[in-house]
């Protein structure tokens, strides 16, 4: 997109507009559902009142996903007519089968992505040994898949419409899942980037709960292919989006934001990418009927020095905490004896 392009497009939004509780109005037609960490969106068409839901976020996701519709739309009973994802990773798919099956809808995803939520494969397993905060350590716990929606999932389509939306295109943007998609409405530049990149440090439980604003790489924990995750940032740059709605993270705008996104595609290996990691130097494969490499898991010696220090320091306390307790039976025997 050329810079007299973006001068000349309709800009419409600077900054979200709170409608409800962890609810905001992005920009037109388009709202966010927070939901503990992850994001849902809803975008519509105005010309038909037709909407999607992009993503399904955790389990508990799926009431408040519908009360998000009531608000935003005004009308309780109404249903999407399709619902789209970014990616498969459990924090995105968790209310997919509760919605689809009550809607009755179809579910659509990147060709690359069908495996893991077809049956056929689990996602790679996360990378603890990335460093960042407590979120990374926790990843080995984070479900990998695969779930199973044969029967109502769907490629979406090779032209890269979305179906009923006509202004808006997916764009592949691989490299934290193999086919990880966002979304981009041209005419005043709105991009739903997914997880290609983020508007929080997804590393950090501080900054998860307090939600800092600040551009990011994709949440190193679950990305698998470095190289394919900076062409992607690469590309969604090249857009120069005028809003930035991702799947963590407040959503950001104007120049300010095209400024955060330019530096971290030319300065990605140095803010984005861990500098140790078992993808780091080796991204895992996969082809359209899952994962076919996994590279071997790497000795993170900061990761087990986190860990020893951290035993060593309950234990510490247990034994500080006996002590105490074997010191203060002691002076309780000597106080009965004196009584005695």
């Amino acid at each position: 997109m050329s810079r007299a392009s973006i001068s000349n497009r309709t800009v419409t939004a600077t900054e979200e507009r709170e409608i409800g509780k962890n609810k905001w109005m992005v920009a037109p037609g388009v709202w966010r559902l927070k939901d503990v960490f992850v994001n849902a969106y809803i975008i519509q068409n105005p010309e038909t009142n037709n909407w999607i839901l992009v993503d399904a976020g955790l389990k508990s996701s799926a009431t408040k996903i519908k009360e998000l519709a009531a608000e935003a739309l005004g009308d309780s009973s109404s249903r999407p007519s399709c619902i789209v994802l970014t990616h498969g990773h459990f924090d995105h798919v968790g209310s997919l089968q509760t919605l689809a099956d009550e809607w009755n809808v179809p579910v659509y995803c990147h060709k690359l992505e069908m495996p893991y939520l077809t049956g056929r494969s689990k996602y790679p397993p996360a990378d603890a040994g990335v460093g960042g905060g407590l979120m990374t350590l926790m990843s080995w716990t984070f479900p990998r898949g695969p779930i199973n929606m044969q029967g109502t999932i769907e490629e979406l389509p090779i032209d890269h419409t979305l179906p009923g939306m006509e202004e808006w295109q997916w764009i592949h943007t691989p490299g934290h899942s193999p086919g990880h998609v966002s979304l981009y409405r041209e005419s005043d530049g709105v991009l739903i980037a997914g997880d290609a990149f983020v508007t929080t440090d997804q590393q950090s439980v501080i900054s998860v709960l307090s939600q800092k604003k600040v551009l990011n790489g994709p949440p190193k924990y679950f990305t698998i292919d470095w190289g394919a995750a900076a062409r992607s940032v690469k590309t969604l740059a090249a857009l120069q989006p005028q809003v930035v709605a991702s799947g963590h993270g407040q959503s950001m705008y104007g120049a300010d934001v095209r400024k955060q996104l330019n530096k971290l595609t030319k300065e990605f290996w140095d803010l984005a990418m861990p500098e140790d990691g078992r993808y780091v130097h080796e991204p895992a494969l996969a082809n359209e009927d899952g994962i076919t490499y996994t590279p071997p898991a790497r000795p993170n010696y900061s990761l087990m020095a986190t860990i020893g220090l951290s035993a060593f320091a309950i234990a510490l306390a247990i034994y500080h905490r006996k002590k105490k307790k074997s010191e203060a039976e002691k002076w309780i025997a000597h106080i009965k004896k004196g009584f005695n």
